[in-house]
């Protein structure tokens, strides 16, 4: 027996043509926008780059700026009596038969005549200063992702930075100079982070690997310098040295903020 079921109507080809919806234009992302804008590396890219790039000398001046400030100087004896040689313990030895080999104020230990501290206190800014980084870093991770933007985020950690070096130089005591140490770390925590984050982000991704070794090469400078800086003022009060670092990155901060150029792709995040 045939089956009585009638059949569905199918559709004509010209009834499903147009009752098909139609493609959609693909529209490119913003990132592809970006990369096709940014893709030439001329000029003034190469000078934003170097300018944001600056920030990691003056980060390597600060974090290393303690090998000079805080150095156990150097001392002789006046007098062979009470047993005093080179290899002394001048924590032992009466005060008028040894002296330091160049005036007192040219360390934080000898000024401050913690020769015969313990390791804790005169190890104290140091630790300041790496305590501030570690403290810095959990607080002003996100903000460069966010808020604040790249830009402002180094602004803002080299001034802090260079505001609190430049308030070292009027420190009395370990104590005020381990606090200003603390905020410095706390300021310099997110520039090297923030600085090759903004770098790669001016040009274009096959650029990236080189721009960022710029980076690395400022932060090697930055790191050489302090020894030249230290031979220059050697025999002058540690402060100067202080002084030296801080101001050119406190005038550098203000370059940045008027000559850098935002992140593009930061507004893909906010």
């Amino acid at each position: 027996m045939a089956d009585s079921t009638p059949l569905l109507s199918q559709p004509s080809s010209a009834e499903s043509q147009s009752t098909t919806p139609p493609l959609e234009k693909h529209r490119p992302s913003l990132d592809s926008t970006i990369e096709r804008c940014i893709g030439v590396f001329g000029w003034a890219q190469f000078f934003q780059t170097l300018l944001v790039s600056l920030a990691w000398l003056f980060d390597a001046q600060q974090t290393f700026i303690s090998v000079f400030t805080d150095a156990y100087p150097t001392w002789h004896c006046t007098t062979h009596q009470h047993g005093c040689d080179s290899v002394s313990n001048i924590c032992y030895l009466p005060k008028n038969s040894w002296a330091w080999d160049w005036p007192s104020y040219t360390s934080i230990i000898s000024e401050w005549k913690l020769e015969c501290s313990s390791s804790i206190i005169t190890g104290l800014p140091a630790s300041s200063f790496f305590m501030g980084c570690l403290v810095g870093g959990f607080v002003l991770a996100t903000l460069a992702d966010s808020s604040l933007g790249r830009k402002n985020m180094i602004f803002l950690s080299c001034l802090t930075m260079s505001l609190s070096s430049l308030l070292t130089v009027f420190s009395t005591n370990i104590w005020v100079y381990s606090a200003l140490r603390l905020v410095c770390g706390f300021g310099r925590a997110t520039i090297g982070t923030s600085a090759l984050v903004l770098t790669a982000e001016l040009v274009a991704k096959r650029w990236r690997g080189q721009v960022g070794v710029i980076g690395f090469f400022c932060f090697t400078i930055g790191f050489l310098s302090l020894p030249a800086i230290a031979y220059l003022n050697r025999g002058s009060s540690w402060r100067s040295l202080y002084l030296w670092t801080s101001i050119p990155g406190i005038f550098y901060s203000m370059l940045v903020h008027f000559f850098v150029r935002e992140s593009p792709r930061i507004h893909e995040l906010t």
